[in-house]
């Protein structure tokens, strides 16, 4: 009984506090900036009507930078829901509906696009030879859907159109959390090819002065380890946005637009780095898709600066005649689905642009000197950049195959 009793006089107390405790202490905010932020929430549900099965990855994406095929943002953040969760016991071949919640935590003020694929596990619905689940998002080598993954997005339910999620401040100035957001994934979004990967052939070195610079590229397949990518031929096709069935011109420059586009973007100063941090983008050490508060400013073409960090890229494209001429019927009609053809042909030119503002790009005076990596961007979204993690001298730190062709980078001295 004694023994007993202080424990009992304990717990009354602490029933008594927490009773008769209606206010809530005060929090007083400390210098830590990170402590200080306001942060929120944006949940849902993933809505699937796909005979597929796998994991449900969402995306989540800056508004100001979407992802590719719309521009060239990285994810901000990613979940994933488990199939069995979101599939249960279905029958393989029965395409649903089938929902789930999804929920992303700790989201500060903005706005956001989200995307997403089902990471088909073709072992669960009986195909043979099967593969399971490839979406490692560590790497970006493993980072994307491959052919067979189910697309998806959050869209307007009438239009379509992508629908831009805002975590703001209600009316009381408190941040309000964004709830009820649905993401749909359909067989009709389903991916139809492999990403576009390539090896490059031509000389690693661009001097601006000599003008043009051509590299050619070549399809490539690994299918080693965890890395199962590329397909025997790359992919071209004309573009045709507005969906009215001929080629687009959105530049105006007389030419029918093509895919897959190209990207010749500027890498951070190799020096200090190590591992895969030399893969990072100029101004984007964290890898975050977002540029640094702080980092290298060039001049414009009329020799000022803005005094913020730029995000910089050289003009680049693909060699045309040869693309037009497989997108050609034979009674010269433009052939608007999906070609292939074993290589493709690109150009650089000695011009540099500051694209911290994806609708305003900025002329450089010059073409800053240093390492540039080259991206190739299909219709699908998909995307296959050299150098990647698959490089020689990254590649064993990670457990990933090595591929000599995979270290290439463009050197500007």
């Amino acid at each position: 009984m004694s023994s007993s009793f202080p424990k009992t006089l304990a717990g009354l107390a602490l029933a008594s506090v927490l009773a008769t405790g209606c206010e809530p202490p005060p929090v007083m905010p400390t210098a830590d900036q990170r402590q200080n932020q306001r942060l929120s929430r944006i949940e849902g549900q993933v809505v699937v009507q796909s005979r597929a099965r796998g994991n449900a990855i969402v995306l989540l994406y800056d508004a100001t930078r979407p992802p590719p095929p719309l521009g060239a943002g990285r994810p901000l953040s990613f979940t994933v829901i488990p199939a069995q969760k979101l599939f249960g016991p279905a029958e393989p071949g029965s395409s649903g509906p089938f929902t789930a919640p999804f929920s992303f935590s700790l989201v500060a003020p903005g706005r956001y696009l989200l995307r997403g694929f089902i990471d088909a596990d073709t072992c669960l619905t009986g195909s043979t030879p099967c593969h399971g689940p490839d979406f490692i998002p560590w790497y970006g080598i493993t980072g994307e859907p491959n052919a067979g993954d189910v697309g998806g997005a959050a869209v307007d339910p009438l239009t379509r159109v992508p629908r831009v999620v805002e975590v703001a401040a209600g009316a009381d100035g408190a941040l309000q959390a964004a709830t009820g957001v649905i993401v749909s994934f359909s067989d009709s979004s389903a991916i139809p090819l492999e990403r576009p990967a390539f090896r490059v052939e031509g000389g690693s070195r661009f001097e601006p002065t000599a003008g043009l610079k051509r590299l050619d590229l070549f399809p490539l397949q690994v299918r080693e380890g965890v890395v199962s990518a590329g397909a025997p031929a790359l992919v071209v096709r004309y573009v045709d946005d507005n969906g009215d069935g001929a080629p687009d011109d959105a530049n105006g420059d007389g030419q029918p637009d093509l895919w897959p586009r190209v990207l010749v973007r500027k890498l951070a100063d190799a020096e200090g780095l190590s591992g895969s941090q030399t893969l990072a983008d100029e101004n984007d050490l964290d890898r975050d898709g977002l540029l640094d508060a702080t980092g290298a400013d060039y001049p414009r073409s009329d020799g000022t600066r803005d005094g913020l960090p730029d995000q910089v890229v050289l003009a680049a494209g693909l060699v045309a005649d040869p693309v037009y001429a497989a997108l050609r019927k034979p009674d010269g009609t433009p052939r608007m689905e999906a070609v292939a053809v074993p290589s493709l042909g690109v150009y650089i030119q000695p011009y540099a642009f500051d694209v911290r503002d994806p609708s305003n790009r900025v002329m450089l005076k010059s073409v800053p000197s240093g390492r540039y990596a080259l991206t190739l961007v299909q219709f699908t979204g998909q995307t296959w950049r050299v150098p990647n993690e698959l490089s020689p001298s990254l590649a064993a730190e990670d457990g990933l195959p090595p591929v000599e062709s995979q270290s290439f980078v463009l050197e500007v001295p």
